[in-house]
C-alpha cells in the first residue's frame, strides 16, 4: 500500500467511526452540527497504525526528525503511541511524552512524563484541534521542561482558528486530515 491509499482509507475510518452529526457543544463554547471523536479512530485496531503513519509522514514531508512526539493527555496519548510504534516499525528512534494539565502534587512532580524532553527537539501533537488551546499549554510546559518545540501537528483540523492562534504564537502548524477530506 502507499501512504496516499493508506490516507483514503484512514479517511474512510474517520469518517466511519469518529463522525458523529447533531448538535454539539465543543469544549471551546463553540456549537457545531457535528462532532469528531477522535478517540473512536486513534484506539481502533485498524485506524491507530494508519494514524501513526499518517502523521509520522506528515513530520517528515515538513522536513522535521523530532526525538520525541506527544501532547496534552489524553487526546495526544494514543496518537504518540501510533507514531512511535510506527518509527519502530520503520527502524527509527521516537520517544513519547504525556503532558499534564499540571504538574503532579506527588511522587516526582512532573508535568511531563516519559523520558526526558530536556534538549530534545519535539512536536507536539492533538487529536482534534478547534482553539489551539491544548497544544499551546503543552507547549509552555515543554519548553519550561528544555524542549524545543518543532511544530505542533493534529490529526483533523476543525478549520475554527487554531491554525491561525498557534501560528500567530510563533509554531509551525500541521495537520493530516482536512474538514474537506472528510467532507464536513
Amino acid at each position: 500500500m502507499t501512504f496516499e491509499s493508506d490516507k483514503a482509507r484512514l479517511v474512510e475510518l474517520v469518517k466511519k467511526l469518529a463522525v458523529v452529526h447533531g448538535k454539539v457543544t465543543l469544549s471551546s463554547g463553540i456549537e457545531a452540527d457535528y462532532y469528531v471523536d477522535l478517540r473512536r479512530a486513534t484506539l481502533h485496531h485498524e485506524a491507530a497504525p494508519l494514524i501513526g503513519e499518517a502523521m509520522l509522514a506528515l513530520i517528515q514531508k515538513a522536513g522535521l526528525s523530532p526525538d520525541a512526539v506527544g501532547g496534552l493527555t489524553m487526546g495526544a496519548d494514543p496518537v504518540a503511541t501510533a507514531m512511535l510504534h510506527q518509527a519502530a516499525n520503520q527502524g527509527f528512534a521516537l520517544d513519547a511524552f504525556v503532558v499534564r494539565k499540571e504538574a503532579k502534587k506527588h511522587g516526582m512532580g512532573r508535568q511531563v512524563e516519559g523520558p526526558s524532553v530536556e534538549g530534545k527537539n519535539v512536536v507536539i501533537l492533538e487529536d482534534t484541534s478547534t482553539t489551539g488551546g491544548s497544544p499551546l499549554t503543552a507547549a509552555e510546559a515543554l519548553e519550561a521542561a528544555g524542549a524545543k518545540v518543532l511544530a505542533i501537528a493534529t490529526v483533523v483540523d476543525r478549520d475554527t482558528g487554531a491554525r491561525e492562534v498557534i501560528e500567530a504564537r510563533g509554531y509551525s502548524y500541521l495537520t493530516a486530515i482536512t474538514l474537506a477530506d472528510l467532507g464536513l
